[in-house]
């Protein structure tokens, strides 16, 4: 048989496209708008200010005005990138996220440097504004020594505004040990070479909480261009960088559960396939002469679930015996994944074991419950053993909690009466009876697992399926019940693959939640 399952499959688009598309044209009509308030922000002739950073002066309203547009734009620009990410599925980078809190941001213990980058809490209810944080602002004088902070800094700091503001030779003390270095360089670069400050660093407050800031400031020159004194506006963005960290772990966590998700799916599939009979087209048995009397023409089909997300422990199975006689088999072990097509492995390798060991099917069934109530992962299973004999053809079956073979004579369908048998591993020291029918020429027997279709199928009659029935009156399965309204086309199929691709057709459903698996065997004129 060709391979039936795919051990990858692309990721889904996400949905609402069209929405996500108009969001990121609002985002960026706005990030134009924003570049106009900008550069308006930054003054003009009249009142001595310019677009450049440093021009001698700029009032500090202005300053003011254009370090929070300055903030303004690295939000538009880091939302403008989400939005895209979001459009185009998981993105290869961990994204910037921007979400709300209905809380002040949590404050860290400063015992550990990266605590500021912990996870924010579990509920985010707020407004955007909370997560922006407090902003703040400093001119540091250098001529006269003066310093003047804003009252939201000393806030922001932990420190009372009748303490003082920090000198710049000051500030450093209160910086994380590991963002030092950084800070210092910055404000030589801006006091030496005149260049602006964009940057972050994480302070430690008097109560030893840990708040990441970021600064955006410039130096003031005066007339003969040399530095005056240096501004600049701090933000609180402790809130936004532990949102963008959980962010980040979410995105981590998803990609790893993905990967292992994909690894098990494709390790499922590859011991499927190594398992089941890779059939193409017909088999016949027995082999040789095709003018044996009672010869079974054989084809099978495997029926993926309608996502295709986990592979189950559903199994088919068509094996000559040494005698002659002929093995059909067909089950389904509870789960998916890696374990269930595992252990589905372990019993299908049992079943042909001791079939070949000439046990009769009642007692192999009785040893597969026994082997799955030792088993050191218990678990639950249905199967159907039959074993033909094609010089009488004789067909001697016993099954564990399955769907009966259906039977197709004459261009009509029936149900084989069940022998008794209760599901595998249900119970310890279970018995299983057989049965034995009499085939003729032209009857065409069909094995399948129990997910064909769901059993509140519409048309099919209600119970709780065959594991759950009395072996006088078994309920009839809704994929039994939809096979049987195949008769016609059945009869009137030249060859098993035929009669196979007709199932495949019927039951190319959507909504079936679960793989299944066919057997037909025909008994040949």
């Amino acid at each position: 048989m060709a391979s039936h399952l795919h051990a990858d499959r692309s990721a889904p688009q996400p949905p609402d496209r069209g929405t996500l598309d108009a969001l990121i044209t609002q985002a960026r009509t706005l990030r134009g708008g924003l570049d106009a308030v900008r550069r308006g922000a930054g003054g003009n002739a009249g009142d001595g200010a310019g677009t450049d950073p440093g021009v001698a002066g700029a009032d500090p309203r202005t300053r003011w005005q254009r370090a929070l547009c300055e903030l303004a734009v690295h939000q538009l620009d880091d939302l403008g990138s989400q939005l895209d990410q979001l459009r185009e599925g998981m993105p290869p980078e961990a994204p910037r996220a921007w979400p709300t809190a209905d809380q002040p941001p949590e404050e860290t213990s400063a015992r550990t440097p990266g605590a500021a980058y912990g996870t924010p809490p579990a509920s985010h209810h707020g407004k955007p504004s909370q997560l922006v944080g407090r902003v703040g602002s400093a001119e540091w004088n250098l001529l006269t020594d003066a310093v003047a902070w804003s009252a939201e800094l000393y806030r922001i700091f932990g420190r009372h505004e009748e303490d003082g503001p920090l000198s710049l030779d000051e500030l450093p003390s209160w910086v994380v040990a590991e963002d030092q270095p950084g800070l210092a360089a910055a404000f030589t670069d801006c006091l030496v070479d005149g260049r602006a400050i964009d940057r972050e660093f994480r302070l430690v407050r008097p109560d030893g909480s840990v708040r990441t800031v970021h600064m955006v400031g410039e130096p003031v020159l005066d007339d003969e261009g040399s530095t005056a004194s240096m501004w600049a506006v701090v933000r609180d963005v402790s809130e936004l960088r532990r949102s963008e960290h959980a962010v980040r772990e979410s995105r981590d966590s998803l990609q790893r559960e993905r990967h292992i998700a994909q690894t098990e799916r494709r390790v499922a599939v590859e011991l499927q396939e190594a398992v089941l009979p890779p059939w193409r087209g017909s088999l016949r048995f027995p082999h040789g002469d095709e003018r044996t009397t009672g010869a079974l023409d054989l084809a099978a089909h495997y029926l993926p679930s309608a996502s295709s997300a986990l592979i189950g422990g559903d199994w088919y199975d068509a094996m000559e015996l040494p005698d002659g006689a002929a093995l059909l088999t067909a089950g389904d072990l509870t789960g998916h994944g890696v374990t269930a097509t595992s252990g589905m492995a372990m019993l299908l390798g049992a079943v042909r074991g001791m079939a070949l060991a000439g046990v009769e099917p009642g007692a192999l069934m009785g040893h597969l419950n026994q082997l799955l109530d030792s088993s050191a992962q218990p678990s639950l299973g249905s199967a159907l053993c039959c074993r033909y004999e094609p010089r009488s053809r004789t067909l001697t079956w016993a099954q564990a909690g399955h769907p009966p073979p259906l039977l197709f004579r004459g261009g009509v369908g029936s149900v084989l009466r069940r022998p008794e048998g209760v599901l595998l591993g249900v119970t310890s020291g279970a018995t299983y009876g057989q049965r034995t029918e009499q085939l003729r020429p032209g009857d065409l027997l069909v094995l399948h697992t129990d997910g064909l279709a769901p059993d509140d199928a519409p048309g099919a009659p209600t119970g709780r399926g065959p594991g759950s029935g009395t072996p006088r009156q078994p309920a009839l399965h809704a994929g039994s019940a939809r096979m049987l309204r195949l008769a016609a086309r059945f009869g009137a199929a030249g060859s098993a693959q035929e009669c196979v691709r007709a199932v495949a057709e019927e039951f190319a459903d959507r909504e079936r939640e679960d793989d299944a698996c066919v057997l037909v065997a025909r008994v040949t004129p």
